[in-house]
């Protein structure tokens, strides 16, 4: 597969080494994106696919860290006893 270098271990390869602690969500959604589509297709080889395999597994829970602190983080507006407005947490209905 010559006209996959980036597949077979190339240019992306630099993108794969890539600290996922410093993506931010966009980038790491991206990136497991990608990976998720070359596994799908079965673009790699039986290493490569464990390789990206593993990095898939923490990616997903590094972009649902970055959810959660953003879950954290959000607030809403809400009326209290007094008919005034405040700030309380965001309480998602499950």
């Amino acid at each position: 597969m010559a006209g996959q270098s980036a597949a077979d271990g190339g240019p992306a390869n630099a993108e794969a080494e890539r600290p996922f602690e410093t993506m931010s969500f966009e980038e790491a959604l991206a990136e497991l994106e990608a990976i998720v589509q070359k596994l799908e297709r079965g673009q790699l080889d039986l290493e490569a696919s464990i390789a990206a395999y593993e990095r898939g597994t923490r990616l997903r829970r590094h972009c649902e860290e970055k959810l959660r602190q953003a879950q954290l983080r959000v607030e809403k507006l809400a009326l209290d006893a007094a008919g005034e407005m405040k700030l309380e947490p965001f309480a998602p209905t499950e």
